[in-house]
């Protein structure tokens, strides 16, 4: 998925209300970005942190920027916007780029579901069963190497799991699909000491029958891919 606009480099100033950063541009201006991404962010949200921003014109948005990617300065650069990894998902599932689910053809998003939740992606193709894809974002990281999630309680998370194991009892396949926002991160685990109810909740939807698929990316100020040759499904 390429940015729709050329990103900008910033510095990050401060985040606040979860949803709102202030940061400097390199010509000294202040201004405040939409920051995409209702988690924690933990190690990610410092202030001084060289950041990039999608600038947008749109009058419909009262804030001219979004935040996208932390840059850490070594070569390697996380993205922070949770809404990316749909968007890269879906060129890829329609391309028929991820083997294990490359034999749907039929790709649809949004789908409702169980109670009063919509699925991320529902896969379809006749003779197959229906694929449900649940999508998480992968940004923390607390040991060299190796992402975690979630980076903070998700309750939402865990209802989730559950509705998928619901979906796999009913004969459908049932996948939870993890995309590592980070290119410093080459193995995969659940934090369960910051949610214990969720690595729970996700032995017990292992157990119903529902798959686990970890993806990297390859990220850049130009785009965000999913990197279909690197399955990180390690714990």
């Amino acid at each position: 998925m390429r940015f729709q606009t050329p990103l900008v480099p910033a510095r990050l100033i401060r985040r606040y209300k979860r949803f709102l950063a202030d940061c400097t541009l390199e010509d000294g201006r202040e201004v405040t970005a939409h920051c995409a991404n209702p988690g924690s962010m933990m190690g990610l949200a410092e202030p001084g942190m060289r950041i990039w921003l999608e600038p947008n014109d749109d009058p419909k948005k009262k804030l001219k920027y979004g935040w996208r990617l932390v840059d850490h300065e070594n070569g390697h650069f996380t993205g922070v916007d949770t809404s990316v990894p749909n968007k890269a998902l879906r060129t890829a599932l329609e391309n028929g780029e991820i083997a294990e689910l490359a034999a749907y053809k039929t790709v649809r998003t949004e789908v409702k579901y169980g109670q009063g939740s919509r699925i991320d992606f529902l896969l379809t193709q006749p003779g197959l069963p229906d694929a449900y894809v649940e999508v998480k974002s992968v940004t923390l990281s607390r040991q060299p190497g190796l992402a975690e999630f979630p980076d903070s309680v998700t309750a939402r998370g865990t209802k989730h799991l559950g509705e998928l194991a619901a979906m796999a009892a009913e004969g459908h396949r049932a996948i939870m699909l993890y995309l590592v926002q980070r290119t410093d991160c080459h193995r995969f685990a659940l934090a369960a000491d910051i949610d214990a109810a969720y690595a729970a909740a996700f032995e017990t939807a292992k157990a119903q029958g529902v798959e686990r698929l970890v993806f990297s990316t390859q990220i850049s100020p130009d785009e965000v891919r999913v990197d279909v040759t690197v399955n990180s499904n390690v714990s």
